[in-house]
């Protein structure tokens, strides 16, 4: 199962890394592919989680989902 989480905020890839750390901390996220072109992070589950959880992760890090799909 993926999902494709729309990142707005990125600017370098420094923030591509701290979008990709924060979202593969989450324990039913077993990796995450981000762009910096696109602003997606496309990440493959183990288990279902909420898209609450996920804008959470993304937010701490510093950045604002505006969609989840």
């Amino acid at each position: 199962m993926t999902k494709t989480v729309h990142v707005e905020g990125m600017g370098c890839m420094n923030c591509v890394k701290h979008v990709k750390e924060a979202l593969e901390a989450l324990d039913a996220v077993s990796s995450a592919e981000v762009s910096l072109e696109t602003n997606t992070a496309v990440i493959s589950l183990t288990k279902d989680i909420s898209d609450t959880a996920i804008i959470s992760a993304v937010e701490e890090a510093g950045y604002e989902v505006s969609k989840i799909a």
